[in-house]
């Protein structure tokens, strides 16, 4: 176990998966706990509550045991972060790049689990940022993406470009609503009901009237009864925008 003042003497740390070394068993670790349970813990508190809530001391209350059992498996508070992210991407399902499959079916899947994985985990956006993401979920996600950006035909210096263009919207896309899911959650509202209750207010301004009316024959142009409809279409259609650029950009 490190101990904080060795930390603090320390070198700083840049990812856990840079510590090169598995914890051997030592007397007077708690037994039945492990890194894969404690991750596992880690991941249901940040869904619940949120990394602002998050501490040592709630995650070791969670697995009844003291604070200092923890230390045992990690060094740092980052540390349970960075395994709960790459834990998370272990979710996701990936598509073999090498079995013929069409190339834009398996970006389109690939799109929207990760979308689907950033709402279903609406802390991981922020994380995302935080850390270097180079653990074995999180490196086999991307191994994936690449692979399947070369199948695309398009030239090694622009396949880094179309990459980012996908996921960079799945990303901002996804922090989006998964914070929007989160927001009528806590205000104890469906989806629909805090949208319709936000465009009653807007409506009501005088100063947006006339500008709320060429917004509301947009919304009615984009179709779908409900919130997540209308969400799905928008999705779908900006996906299709991308692809189509990436075909476009292959045959120039």
């Amino acid at each position: 176990m490190v101990r904080a003042g060795d930390r603090a003497k320390g070198p700083a740390r840049t990812s856990v998966w840079l510590e090169g070394r598995q914890r051997a068993a030592r007397g007077g670790q708690p037994s039945g706990l492990d890194r894969d349970r404690i991750t596992r813990v880690t991941v249901r508190l940040l869904d619940a509550e949120g990394p602002a809530k998050f501490s040592m001391r709630r995650l070791a209350a969670e697995l009844n045991v003291t604070a200092m059992s923890v230390y045992w498996y990690v060094d740092t508070k980052d540390d349970l972060l960075e395994l709960a992210l790459d834990s998370v991407f272990g979710e996701l399902e990936l598509p073999d790049p090498e079995s013929g499959e069409d190339w834009r079916d398996q970006l389109r899947a690939l799109a929207s689990g990760y979308r689907a994985l950033l709402v279903r985990h609406p802390w991981v956006s922020p994380l995302i940022g935080s850390f270097l993401n180079i653990g074995p979920h999180s490196m086999a996600f991307s191994l994936c993406v690449q692979q399947v950006m070369r199948n695309t035909g398009l030239p090694a210096h622009g396949q880094m470009g179309a990459i980012a263009a996908v996921y960079q919207f799945v990303y901002g896309f996804g922090t989006i609503e998964g914070h929007f899911v989160q927001r009528c959650a806590s205000a104890g509202m469906t989806q629909d009901e805090y949208f319709h209750r936000a465009m009653s207010t807007i409506r009501e301004q005088p100063e947006f009237a006339k500008n709320f009316e060429s917004a509301t024959d947009l919304m009615e142009a984009r179709g779908g009864d409900t919130v997540e409809e209308m969400r799905e279409r928008d999705f779908r259609f900006a996906l299709e925008l991308l692809v189509a650029g990436i075909e476009a950009m292959t045959l120039r």
